[in-house]
């Protein structure tokens, strides 16, 4: 190639870079056009909004949930071998023994659904859950089966399950970011997969999820510094905004819009964020409900009451991580302190979400990755009282309520020891597409584009789950 020739090239791709960021600057920038300005769904929609309580770490659903009392007949005996047939590790096959959960189970509500005596204030719930008993998924690892379910793959980088809802039908919230994260911990230890289980992937920046704190600034370093006024960091916003328009213009990359974008955002969150924070509104009443101010249940309950905050001011996606339910040991004391903790908020968010109108069109799920093995867990040693169980990809449980799910009811049922699905299997790429259906989404419509391919959330898999849909 000559030397003018590549020149001439060169040129005319830095013009055409110059127009093509112009114009993408400019649509993101329109106070009337951006990407998170709300957009249709494929089909009516019975949610606007989805809260998606994620225990991380996998709780034990044969403890809570799935009462297995057969068990108690055959407690410290051998597994049966044809059952546990799968295992590849020779130790604990060798001395695999039966489990059976020291917890009552007592049956709630008119649907007379059985819960553990761990979650009293959830059972009080049960005719507005669906609860999903045969759930299964495709990796027994933490991260992996984290990135499964919230990303539809095990492999880091593709975006959240928060991503695509804001990508598919954009934000009612100016004010506020449409993917939100909060985080709370029994032990410090933090969410296994971490921040990769609310990424963006190959999306666009601004449909990442944004990280919360409840107390202090919302987001770090939100607050100006002390001396700047709101007027001097508009004055400073609109040069770095200059700038960004002339490297936007020049390179034509997006995510310089969508820097800008964020930007804009941080700017009006000064104001919307404090007042979000500021529960001094809240009648005394719901604070106790909660249990707001009170141990153990602070952190969490703070978390879901700005959850319900925030879907009343237009929030997509709410996700509240509370790490971390594996439990390889010390079962029995950890899911004491779990349960403390999450039970009495997570039932005052479907109450106050209920009394106020809005579970309707709200979308609640509770979960983990996987679930907990009926025998204990052999490998961390056999003390009397501080057996644990170990992961359990092949059934678990999942807790639906409100926006399009028909509460009241069990679906699935696993065998008299819970390790295999033997009615009603469900995938969590079915769990997926179910949530998208809440939004009005079809899951095999809602594609993104990226290196040659359409990528979807579910991949090529996934069905609505029909039966837990009003």
């Amino acid at each position: 190639m000559h030397a003018a020739e590549y020149l001439e090239r060169r040129a005319f791709f830095r013009r055409t870079a110059a127009g093509l960021g112009s114009i993408a600057l400019g649509d993101l920038l329109a106070q009337d056009s951006s990407p998170l300005t709300p957009k249709p769904s494929h089909a009516a929609a019975k949610a606007k909004c989805v809260i998606f309580l994620f225990m991380s770490g996998a709780p034990s659903q044969l403890d809570l949930l799935d009462p297995k009392p057969a068990m108690a007949k055959r407690h410290g005996q051998p597994m049966p071998l044809s059952m546990i047939k799968d295992l590849k590790d020779d130790l604990i096959r060798g001395s695999a023994t039966v489990m059976a959960s020291p917890r009552r189970f007592q049956r709630y509500g008119g649907s007379g659904i059985e819960f553990s005596e761990l979650l009293p204030n959830l059972g009080q719930c049960a005719d507005d859950l669906c609860v999903i008993r045969s759930m299964r998924t495709d990796n027994a690892n933490h991260t992996p089966a984290q990135f499964l379910l919230n990303t539809g793959s095990i492999v880091a980088g593709r975006p959240s399950i928060g991503s695509w809802a804001l990508y598919g039908l954009g934000s009612e919230s100016r004010n506020l970011p449409g993917f939100v994260v909060m985080l709370s911990s029994s032990d410090k230890k933090g969410v296994e997969g971490g921040a990769a289980n609310w990424s963006n992937g190959f999306m666009p920046s601004h449909y990442r999820g944004v990280t919360f704190r409840n107390q202090g600034d919302a987001v770090l370093h939100l607050s100006n510094p002390e001396g700047i006024t709101p007027a001097m960091q508009r004055s400073r916003l609109d040069f770095v905004r200059g700038l960004n328009e002339e490297r936007a213009a020049l390179t034509g990359d997006p995510e310089i819009a969508s820097r800008v974008a964020a930007y804009e955002l941080a700017f009006r969150m000064q104001t919307a964020a404090p007042e979000l924070l500021d529960f001094s509104g809240e009648s005394a009443a719901t604070l106790e409900m909660y249990g707001v101010g009170r141990d153990p249940t602070h952190t969490y309950g703070s978390n879901c009451l700005l959850a319900r905050r925030m879907v009343e001011r237009g929030v997509r996606f709410v996700q509240i991580y509370h790490s971390s339910w594996d439990d390889h040991n010390d079962l029995r004391k950890n899911l004491d302190r779990h349960c403390s903790i999450t039970d009495r908020p997570a039932a005052a968010l479907l109450t106050d979400l209920k009394r106020r109108g809005l579970l309707d069109s709200t979308l609640v799920v509770w979960g983990g990755e996987f679930g907990r093995t009926p025998m204990n867990e052999v490998r961390r040693g056999n003390t009397p009282g501080r057996e644990g169980r170990d992961h359990h990809a092949q059934a678990f449980t999942v807790m639906l309520a409100g926006g399009g799910v028909r509460g009241g009811q069990v679906l699935g049922r696993t065998d008299d020891f819970g390790y295999h699905v033997v009615e009603d299997p469900f995938h969590v790429h079915d769990l997926q597409a179910t949530i998208l259906h809440c939004l009005g989404l079809e899951h095999t419509r809602l594609t993104y584009p990226f290196q040659g391919r359409q990528y979807r959330l579910t991949d090529v898999h996934g069905e609505a789950i029909r039966k837990a849909l009003v």
